[in-house]
Parts: structure tokens; sequence; C-alpha cells
């Protein structure tokens, strides 16, 4: 068995060229290394999974008690970071997953596009302007610009609808970003390199996961057997004749 996931940090955004001089902008992230801290089994607490912890310079004195006590059973460093991720089924002559194993980036050697979990920036309070999109009153004398206006009719229905774009709280939400194309692997400095934007600031932790549904390549980009789409409707009219 094998972990499909890993924890790590986002270090920053640059740009790459590929072989036709194309430049593509990247998100460089830190994933890992990671060590395993405990492994969920089917007999003892209904499901497979495995718990990993972010391994970075954390004193033993800013971890808790029972956290040193729990690390303690797999032999682990003191971490701060810590999630459950899932188990598939290994290769044929590899060892299952136990505690105390490393999970480094190589496990998205074989991957193509990953998805990327991060906490978006904190905005604080902020206004429909920013927070939805709105485009505000009338920008002259006498107006005030940055305001929703009527949020509802003193008739009908005499009440605010549930689910109001209103000011509030903006950001510092959980975000998903599936399918970023791997551009890159640094197996010495655990560095992954992907294409387009991750959430959150940067040193912002990340959880980064083999994508679940990815994008089918076109044709000329995934080798011969990419599925021809010109020919795959032409045959399926033919058998609708």
């Amino acid at each position: 068995m094998a972990v499909t996931g890993i924890l790590g940090k986002k270090i920053g955004m640059t740009q790459v060229f590929d072989d036709k001089g194309e430049v593509h902008p990247i998100t460089v992230l830190q994933a890992g290394p990671c060590v395993v801290t405990q492994l969920k089994t089917m007999a003892k607490d209904g499901y497979e999974a495995a718990q990993i912890g972010l391994v970075e310079f954390v004193k033993a004195s800013k971890i808790t008690k029972p956290q040193a006590g729990h690390l303690a059973k797999s032999e682990a460093p003191p971490v701060k970071e810590i999630r459950e991720v899932g188990i598939e089924l290994a290769a044929e002559g590899q060892d299952g997953v136990k505690a105390g194993d490393r999970v480094l980036v190589d496990i998205f050697a074989d991957a193509k596009f990953v998805d990327v979990i991060g906490t978006s920036k904190g905005r604080g309070f902020a206004g429909v302007v920013r927070r939805h999109k709105f485009g505000g009153g009338p920008k002259s004398h006498g107006h005030m610009f940055q305001v929703q206006g009527s949020i509802g009719a003193s008739s009908f229905p005499s009440r605010v609808f549930p689910g109001q774009r209103m000011p509030g709280h903006f950001g510092q939400d959980q975000v998903t970003v599936r399918n970023l194309r791997i551009r890159g692997i640094d197996l010495d400095e655990n560095l992954l390199m992907v294409e387009g934007a991750v959430p959150g600031p940067r040193d912002g932790y990340v959880y980064i996961t083999k994508a679940k549904a990815p994008p089918r390549e076109r044709r000329g980009f995934a080798g011969s057997g990419t599925v021809d789409p010109l020919k795959a409707s032409k045959k399926a009219t033919a058998k609708r004749k």
C-alpha cells in the first residue's frame, strides 16, 4: 500500500519555458518530507488511512504532552501539521505502509495532475464591492458608492432572504484547486512545481493529493492512445444509423 497525498508549504510563484518556447506560470511547493504518525486499520478503526505529519523544525516544548506521547508511539519527531490521507494498493513487490515511514515527493513521480487544498488569504471585514464584486452605485457627489443598496422590501417579503450577499468576513476559507499540471519535481529538495495558482500566502500549509478526476489529454499530447473526437463522433453517428 502507498499514501495518496502529502503535506507541504507554498514557496511562491515563478515561470518556466517549455521546449516550444512558451511560458507557463508555476507555483513552487515544498512537498514534505512527511512521516507516518499513525495507521488506521479496518479492524480497529473501521476504515483504512494513514495519519502523516509535516517534518519541520519544531521545538519539543512547543507541543503538548498528549501530542508528544502520540508521536512517541511511532518514534516520529515533533510536528505541528497533521492530516489523514488515503491509502492505495501498492504495486507487486512493495511493502505496505507502517508507522514511522517517510513520505516524500516521489509519490507523484508517475502522476501528471494533482489537486491542492489550501487556506485562502484572510482579508478581514470587507464590503460587497470587494467581497462579492458588486459594481457599486453612482460615483457623483451626494451618492454612496460602495454600498449594496436595498436588501428587502417592506411589503414583500418583509424580511431578508437567507444567503443575501452582504458585507462580512472575507477570505480564510478552505479552497480546493483541481487538476494542476505537474511541470517539474526536485527529488533532492522535495520541491513540486505545478502550473497555475495555489490558494494561500507564502509559507502557507497546503495538502497535495493525486488528481481524483484528471482531464483527458487532447490529441497530440498524450500519445497514440488518445481518442480522436472527430473519429469518435463519426463512429457514434454510424451506429445510430
